[in-house]
């Protein structure tokens, strides 16, 4: 399958990356694609920009070397409620949204607590993806995740970095097969990123096509297949 876009990726000015918007747009360009999404970290993270950083992101063209750039950030989910460190004055200028759970910025409760916070973050009308759910560390209940994601319109992530070999998330591959096998049954689309933190990463998938074969989910549940479909879900074409 063609993979036409990459929707979650990260320059330097997450602070733990080492590609620039620049180098990252044109290797999206050397590899094919059609669409990128720049998802830098927000706030609460170590280390990442500041919020003026999202504001002036308005100054950004928004195709560069021939590829559409989405303007978009990674938000934390902060509490068990599913509120962000994103205010909503600057969530509703982002073409696409992330909110993940990340370490640095909430820890792990129980499974009962977890999924309310992932939940409670889709409620969000700015929120477009759930980044990432497969974290063992953060112990799901993945059906309601899914039947969540179908309610409220989310995709949810499969994150190639979470199934490479120095990843630090635990014990992915079993939650992501739970994940994909309620989306097969719920047909709840899910979107494939990178999580690419350099440019060499633009775009690999190459982890998440082995699991998406072994369990021979159906590609029309994958909307990394067209631009058109991706814009359905995102800030830029929804609200």
């Amino acid at each position: 399958m063609k993979y036409v876009l990459d929707s979650h990726t990260h320059t330097t000015a997450s602070g733990h990356a080492y590609s620039t918007l620049h180098e990252m747009v044109r290797a999206a360009k050397e590899k094919g694609l059609e669409l990128i999404g720049i998802t830098e970290h927000s706030m609460a993270m170590p280390g990442t920009c500041h919020e003026y950083y999202f504001m002036n992101m308005r100054i950004l063209p928004r195709t560069m070397y021939g590829i559409e750039v989405m303007h978009g950030a990674e938000v934390n989910i902060m509490d068990y409620q599913g509120n962000l460190d994103m205010e909503e004055y600057l969530l509703k200028t982002m073409d696409v949204v992330i909110a993940s759970l990340h370490h640095p910025c909430l820890k792990s409760g129980s499974r009962e607590e977890n999924t309310a916070a992932m939940i409670g973050a889709m409620k969000n009308p700015y929120v477009n993806i759930i980044g990432h759910p497969d974290d063992s560390r953060y112990p799901l209940d993945y059906l309601a995740l899914v039947q969540a994601a179908k309610e409220y319109g989310i995709l949810i992530e499969l994150n190639n970095n979470s199934l490479h070999p120095l990843g630090a998330r635990e014990n992915p591959v079993p939650n992501d097969i739970e994940i994909l096998n309620h989306c097969r049954n719920y047909h709840v689309p899910v979107i494939l990123g990178s999580d690419a933190h350099t440019e060499e990463d633009v775009g690999n998938h190459k982890f998440l096509d082995i699991l998406l074969d072994a369990v021979e989910f159906p590609e029309e549940l994958i909307v990394n297949r067209s631009v058109a479909e991706y814009k359905k879900y995102i800030n830029r074409g929804r609200l």
